[in-house]
Order: C-alpha cells, then structure tokens, then sequence
C-alpha cells in the first residue's frame, strides 16, 4: 500500500513540478553504458527524420557505434498499430506488468528507479502515444506522450536484449504479439 502511494504522490509532484500548461513529453534520452552516459534530445531525431541527416552529439553517437542513419530513420518512423482498449488491457495485466517490469530495466525515468514510477510513465508514453497515433504508435510519438521531460535507456540492458532478438519486428512480435492475440480472442 505505502508503494502505491508513494507511486501516486511521486506522479502528482511531476504533474505540478512540470507545471499545469506544459505538456508531458520527453525531451533528451540519457543512453548510460557503464559510468559513461550521453544526451540526445527528442527533437534532433524528429530532425533527422525530417532532414534525413544526423546534427551534434546524435551524429557522434551514430558515428561511434557505426550505425547506419536510414536504419535508424526507419526504426523512428516504424508504425505500430495497437488498439487501444486490448493495449490498455494488455499492459495492466499480470503479463504487461511482468514485461513492463523488464522493459524498466532497459527504459526510466531518469534518475528514478522505482518500479512502479516507471511502470506508470511507460503506460502512459504508450497509452498516450496511441491515442495521439489515432490507434497507431511510433517511437517518436511514444517519446512525445512519456510523462517525463528525460527519459533514460540502459545501453547495456538494451544490448542484451537486442542480442537476442534477430529485428526490431521480433522485438515487437516479442513483447505485444501473442499477448494481443489472446486479448483479442478473448476480450473479457
């Protein structure tokens, strides 16, 4: 009980710290690999979709791990489309809080490691990210919808996990593939 409400009061200081105007949405990913960390803000990926070239330190990431900019710019603009009921259905279920709990490890809230938090801010980037999508969603539109202005990625947790997976599809069919099947054929 004393987590959950710990969990509340933490998402209503973030409501008024961030002000009532402001709209939620993250700003920089914080990507930390061991004791080295780097910022990339949102909105130079939004410019690399637009531009189709990569500017400052996005550019020095891309070029230090040698990844190639069209995959990328593939990976941002990749639709996923997710009904937002059977989603909603799926990530407050006893499976979506088992995969939430290991998407956490990869994805938080930056500087915050409670569970719950980070629980809360996903389901929201992804709730909220579907709807802004009219039922579809894509990286960017779920980094436009996560409830907090940095967003931080475990480079290394992120790495196993990618290591195992062949591609991002994989990853997707992984993570939501036969959850959403069985949600759909059994909606109660």
């Amino acid at each position: 009980m004393k987590k959950i409400y710990f969990s509340f009061v933490f998402l209503l200081f973030l409501v008024f710290h961030n002000g009532f105007n402001k709209s939620f949405a993250a700003e920089n990913i914080m990507i930390y690999k061991n004791i080295f960390s780097r910022k990339i803000s949102v909105s130079s990926l939004k410019q690399l979709i637009i531009t189709q070239e990569s500017t400052g330190s996005l550019k020095k990431i891309i070029n230090l791990t040698g990844q190639n900019e069209e995959e990328i710019i593939n990976y941002l603009n990749q639709d996923f489309e997710l009904p937002i009921v059977i989603t909603s259905k799926l990530i407050n279920s006893k499976i979506g809080n088992i995969i939430l709990s290991r998407v956490t490890k990869i994805i938080h809230v930056n500087n915050i490691f409670t569970e719950d938090i980070n629980k809360s801010a996903i389901r929201a980037g992804v709730i909220n990210g579907i709807a802004k999508g009219n039922g579809k969603i894509n990286l960017i539109t779920f980094l436009e919808s996560y409830p907090n202005k940095d967003i931080a990625i475990n480079y290394s947790a992120l790495s196993k996990v990618i290591n195992k997976v062949e591609s991002m599809s994989d990853l997707v069919e992984f993570f939501t593939g036969s959850p959403l099947e069985k949600l759909k054929s059994n909606p109660s």
